[in-house]
């Protein structure tokens, strides 16, 4: 059997991660309503919410802007993906961290481009409805990310002799994420850590082939 290539791995990776992260946020959208949660242990819940920003539910900019502006990344990442996939100097391990990290930016990008398109926005406790006879709630490209993924580890309240926040509360994790955030987060973290010298390699020449 033929041994698969380094880009026919990453084109795996790529679309592994994809197809799980839309068929969780499927599942979650026509099952949960909005601000539903459901404990999964005492640190991990299911909780459904949209948002209309970048990673972990942050407000940055606007709708339009962000939405051109993961495209026009994502574009970026193919590329990259493409050209490290064809230099033997870049380690497998490597080219899987930019797969995992260019899944999850297209899995946020389909949410913002279709899904304001294929689904209704019913107020809680109703549950979305894929295609709906009225219509979606948004029009292409102003879809909203859906996160689901909630780990609130530990939590306490600050003393109240501490400056600027005694007294308060504190959660330990607070942001709601996806499989698409986790795929990226995963995929920068171990460049960062194991592969932080392959983002300066300088390109080796490869032995031309006797004729």
């Amino acid at each position: 059997m033929k041994r698969l290539s380094r880009g026919q791995w990453a084109t795996i990776i790529v679309f592994v991660v994809l197809i799980i992260d839309q068929c969780v946020k499927f599942i979650v959208k026509t099952n949960m309503y909005i601000g539903e949660s459901i404990d999964v242990t005492g640190w991990f819940k299911i909780a459904f919410i949209e948002n209309n920003g970048a990673a972990f539910g942050m407000e940055l900019g606007s709708k339009l802007f962000l939405s051109i502006f993961r495209i026009i990344a994502s574009c970026g990442l193919g590329y990259a993906l493409w050209y490290i996939c064809r230099r033997p100097q870049y380690k497998m391990g490597f080219i899987a961290c930019v797969a995992l990290i260019l899944a999850g930016a297209i899995g946020n990008i389909i949410d913002c481009m279709f899904y304001g398109l294929i689904f209704n926005a019913p107020m809680p406790p109703e549950v979305a409805t894929l295609f709906p006879a009225e219509g979606g709630y948004a029009p292409f490209f102003y879809g909203r990310v859906v996160d689901m993924l909630y780990f609130p580890l530990f939590s306490f309240y600050w003393p109240d002799w501490m400056p600027f926040v005694g007294g308060e509360y504190f959660e330990f994790f607070r942001p709601i994420f996806n499989i698409a955030d986790s795929a990226i987060c995963v995929g920068v973290a171990i460049i960062l850590l194991f592969y932080y010298k392959q983002l300066s390699a300088e390109e080796t020449s490869v032995p031309k082939q006797e004729k």
